[in-house]
């Protein structure tokens, strides 16, 4: 009866609803969790680099996750981080494939941090705390829910660090020429370099912690 129910639950329960909401607020794995610090600091200079690899990670942590939850009552208990980091290893050589097939400037822009998906705690983190004990729709809900937050989250970045640091978005100008030539405004070279990913990072950790009431033990 137990699995009869459980199969019989909506696509988008409340209980589906809430798995692939709470990484964007109550859960989200780089402002809360300060996880995959490293290429949301290190690839996020201009948005198109952000938002692809963004979508990198996106198409990784689903697709892992619904992986490992269809395979994951075969898989044994001592070699399951190896099985886990083998699906991870091989989606993350096809994404690699892709932009360097369709999208080679780009994949020269994201260099190893594409590679270095692999060793992203959030993928490995999702595996071992959501996929290996559940369903195969759950799993990718929670994988989307994921991958997405960390998305938006680097989407913001690189969004506020080309602006400031180029005063362009995707190659177009956006902040007005008058400002250079009349009140001599300069692009601020700051945030161009990691120091200045840092400094935005940190704001939207404050904001975000602040706006959904999280407080560290």
């Amino acid at each position: 009866m137990a699995d009869a129910t459980e199969t019989a639950e909506p696509l988008l329960s409340a209980k589906n609803r809430k798995t692939f909401k709470d990484p964007f607020m109550v859960n989200n794995p780089i402002t809360l969790q300060v996880l995959g610090i490293c290429s949301a600091l290190a690839v996020t200079a201009q948005l198109k680099p952000s938002l692809v690899m963004g979508i990198a990670v996106v198409f990784v942590v689903a697709g892992a996750n619904v992986t490992i939850s269809v395979i994951r009552k075969f898989i044994p208990v001592r070699v399951r981080i190896i099985v886990e980091m083998t699906v991870v290893a091989t989606l993350v050589i096809l994404v690699d494939q892709v932009l360097r097939a369709y999208a080679f400037e780009v994949s020269k822009q994201l260099s190893l941090f594409v590679g270095l998906i692999i060793t992203n705690c959030i993928v490995l983190g999702r595996l071992e705390a959501f996929a290996m004990g559940n369903k195969v729709w759950p799993s990718f809900l929670d994988g989307l829910g994921n991958g997405l937050s960390y998305a938006a989250v680097i989407a913001i970045v690189g969004f506020c660090r080309e602006v400031m640091g180029f005063g362009q978005v995707f190659g177009f100008r956006v902040v007005p020429q008058a400002l250079y030539d009349n009140l001599g405004y300069t692009n601020n070279g700051l945030m161009v370099l990691a120091p200045g990913a840092f400094i935005i990072l940190g704001l939207l950790i404050w904001v975000q912690r602040t706006v959904s009431g999280h407080v560290e033990d």
